[in-house]
Order: structure tokens, then sequence, then C-alpha cells
């Protein structure tokens, strides 16, 4: 039988390979994992729904276009933060090589006179964009967690790599910002990680659809991602699931991913999914996990945002990748054999991002 090729990397061998342990998770992995050289990528996000409403999203990157990785450091800060009262902040702000900064040994990471720094469970991100400033304090609920070695390998001598690290998979925040000098105090359930690669992502993954959410005592990240044509369309399957911030499920071979209520979006022309659910069996308990769409929060296609040469190069190569970001519901439900155990639901937003074509399923 031949071999797949794109898998998560979670032999023996693989864990020696990368230096980790399969039963902690040490500091440095939250530190530089690359050497910010050309052919490599990474960042470190961090997102948080405000108790106030507002929504803040912030990321540290080392490549301004990690769609081509081959090109020199070239960091930025982006900085998205949704009020209450509809208005709306995407913020892109680029800065020289001799500006950044990030430690290998923790998080410690400089853009300018940005900083995200943390511990594994403390974490302090303070970060400005023109008439925007945020000042955030994570900490860490759940504690962090990776899937296996957290690398996802692809070819036939799985050289190539996209790894995921979830430092704080939930954590409290404690959140200010500050719009034209308006400062607003609140807190938020927070969520950072940290990704890096060797290979830009739409050459190795076709799409991916990703959650996280709290629903009662249960907290979720829940994701299916599926390879590039050229490694076989093969799914790879995230999930873990927590209940009162202790894992009690993340074993990727348990969990099934169904798609209902397929439609084609009029803007992008992708189908997706009005329900993406995931269901997780561990011995006589099943759980079930869904989230259902409300509406979309973001909807666009990749080419739109590029311009100049950038926008006629991937016209011509007829490139149409898209983002969707849903808010709608997240409900788990726990079952022991046929009986229903505990249900519940909350709010939640995911997002599906589709690099490749939209194909036959």
């Amino acid at each position: 039988m031949a071999s797949k090729l794109a898998v998560m990397a979670s032999s023996p061998a693989d864990y020696k390979r990368f230096g980790l342990s399969p039963t902690s998770i040490a500091a440095w992995e939250d530190g530089a994992r690359t050497d910010d050289s050309p052919g490599t990528y990474e960042w470190w996000y961090f997102d948080a729904p405000l108790a106030d409403g507002a929504e803040l999203v912030v990321s540290f990157m080392n490549k301004d276009d990690i769609a081509n990785p081959r090109k020199p450091l070239s960091p930025l800060l982006r900085l998205n933060l949704d009020l209450p009262d509809g208005r709306h902040f995407e913020k892109v702000m680029h800065y020289q090589p001799a500006e950044w900064s990030a430690a290998k040994d923790n998080a410690d990471v400089r853009l300018g006179e940005n900083r995200f720094t943390g511990d594994l469970h403390r974490y302090r991100i303070q970060a400005s964009a023109e008439e925007i400033s945020v000042d955030v304090t994570l900490i860490g609920e759940v504690p962090p967690w990776r899937p296996s070695t957290g690398h996802m390998l692809f070819g036939a001598d799985r050289s190539l790599e996209f790894a995921w690290l979830p430092s704080v998979p939930k954590g409290a925040a404690t959140v200010t910002y500050s719009v034209d000098g308006e400062q607003h105090d609140t807190t938020g359930v927070g969520y950072h990680d940290h990704n890096w690669g060797n290979v830009g992502l739409m050459k190795v993954i076709h799409d991916w659809y990703w959650a996280r959410g709290q629903a009662g005592p249960y907290s979720v990240i829940a994701s299916y991602i599926t390879a590039a044509e050229e490694y076989g369309y093969e799914p790879l399957p995230i999930f873990m699931l927590a209940r009162d911030n202790v894992v009690v499920g993340d074993d990727p071979d348990k969990v099934t991913f169904e798609r209902e209520g397929v439609y084609t979006d009029q803007k992008t022309g992708k189908p997706v999914a009005a329900t993406t659910r995931y269901t997780y069996r561990d011995g006589r308990d099943r759980y079930v996990v869904s989230f259902t769409r409300n509406h979309d929060l973001s909807d666009s296609r990749m080419v739109d945002s590029l311009k100049g040469i950038k926008r006629i190069a991937a016209k011509l190569a007829h490139f149409d990748g898209a983002y969707l970001r849903f808010v709608g519901d997240i409900e788990v439900s726990r079952y022991r054999g046929d009986e229903l155990i505990e249900t519940h639901k909350d709010d939640a937003i995911w997002e599906l991002m589709y690099f490749g074509h939209a194909r036959d399923r």
C-alpha cells in the first residue's frame, strides 16, 4: 500500500526528529522555530471575543506573504478590531527587518515598539496601529496542547511542513483597547497559537475548516484540513475537547467529520456547509460538536485583496482562493450509549479557508 503524501507526524521517530515529548510541552516550543530565512515563515496569533461585544485579533508575522515563503524577512503586524457599534478596523503595519526579533527559548517577539511575550501560561500582548492600540494580559486555563507533534508533513520524503501549536487553547483575557484616544477596559475568552512552516500553504492545502468555541463546561478546537490535489486530497482532522479545562478527547482516529446543508457561496463560488459536525467516539461515550451558521462575518476572494502585478499574476494563474468567516452556534452534546447525558449551546465564530478550486466531493 502506498504511503500517504500528507500526514500528521505522530510516530516515536517523529517526536525524536523534532525533539519533542509526547506527554508535555516546553516553553521553547513557543519560541522562534525558524531562522526567518527565505523558504520559511512564522507567526504568533491571538484572538478573543470581548465581554463588551468587541472582537479582537492580533498577529505578529515575519513574512507579509506566506504564500511565497521564498521571500526574505518582511515583518508585519495585523490587528483587527470589531466594535459593538459596528465599526470595523483592519490594520496591516509593515516594519523593517531590523525591527523584528524573536527569542528561541520562549515567546518573546518584538516588532518595533510592539511586543508578544509569554511562558505557555501567562502572556502580555502590546500593539499599536495608527489610531488603535491594545494591551492584553492572557492567563491560560486549558493547558497548552498540540495535535501529536503539531507538524503536518507533505510529500513522499515528508520534507515539506506546516506546524501548529495552540499554546493557550482557552484563557482569561484582560484587555485595554483605545480608538482615537478613547479607552475601553474589558475582559474576554482568549486564544493563542503559533504557526510556522517551510512551504506555501496554497501549495499543500486545498481547504480547511477551523473553529474554536466554548459551551457550558466544554472548550473545543476543531479543524478539518484537506491536502492539495498533489497530495491526494488527504484529510487531516484535528480535534481537542476539554471539560472543566481538562482535555477529555484529542485522538484524531476517533473523530468523524460531516458537512450538512452544503450550498454554493455566490461571491466566491465555493461549496460551504451550513453545519459542520465533529463526532468523537471513546468507548461508550460519544461527543457531538456542531457548528451551525447564522450569517457571514467575512466573505472574500483572495485575489480581490491583491494589487498590481500580484493581482495580474494571480488571475493569469487562475487562482481563486477564498476566505469565509461565520457567526453562528456551537452545540456540544454528550451521549452514553444512546442516552443523551448533557447538551450545551453558545455563540461561536469559525472559518473556511479555500486555496484550491471547488471540486466534487
